[in-house]
């Protein structure tokens, strides 16, 4: 199942919800934003050469990290020398080796935006409570909408005691799963590491696994 991981505004929290879902679903991770990478960069063959047609995705795809991971490359010549169409192919190849595909799309509306969404079987969309973030998020859930991606959940990140849940699972019609801002979560990402791995019994892990529990729910209907 290819899973796309998007939100309109930058900065909400994409690259960590996508990290730490893969994890849970034990798939593989995909840094799809092929301009401006966020996820752990590995070595050897990355998501630029791919699309370049310099090596497979099976050449690519990186085990010897706690998730496993297509990384993409970081440099702007790199960027410059893909053909972005040919994402479509690989995460199908992916999605013909692995259970789970998570892609970490990119942020805003470019044209690279639908590309994951074109392709998915469903969509986690994340945004925070603040008013921009809520609206941007809103033109992606359209957009997602347009290509068919089925918005499976919602992610409200670094949400504070109470978060407004019904509100935003209204305004969006999906189920929303709320992930607290912790030091937990903050010191994982420090790390390198999926927070289930440096601390199982925080908060934050708790959110994840109910939201790989609502994905799995989506990949039954």
């Amino acid at each position: 199942m290819i899973l796309a991981v998007t939100g309109g505004k930058g900065g909400v929290g994409k690259s960590t919800v996508a990290y730490n879902l893969a994890a849970q679903l034990d798939g593989v991770v995909v840094d799809g934003d092929l301009a401006m990478a966020d996820l752990p960069a590995g070595h050897g063959p990355d998501l630029h050469d791919v699309l370049a047609g310099r090596a497979t995705p099976g050449e690519a795809v990186r085990e010897d990290g706690p998730v496993t991971m297509l990384p993409c490359g970081r440099t702007l010549a790199g960027a410059r020398a893909v053909d972005p169409t040919e994402l479509t192919d690989t995460l199908e190849t992916l999605d013909r080796t692995h259970r789970w595909v998570v892609v970490d799309s990119p942020a805003g509306l470019r044209a690279d935006v639908g590309l994951p969404l074109a392709v998915a079987d469903a969509a986690v969309l994340v945004t925070t409570d603040s008013t921009a973030a809520l609206a941007d998020a809103l033109r992606v859930r359209e957009l997602a909408r347009e290509l068919d991606a089925g918005l499976c959940r919602v992610v409200l990140n670094r949400t504070g005691a109470d978060p407004a849940t019904e509100a935003v699972a209204d305004r969006f019609g999906a189920p929303v799963v709320p992930v607290p801002d912790s030091e937990a979560l903050a010191a994982a990402q420090r790390h390198g590491r999926p927070v289930d791995r440096t601390a199982p019994d925080s908060a934050a892990a708790t959110a994840f696994e109910s939201l790989a529990a609502g994905v799995y729910a989506c990949s039954s209907v």
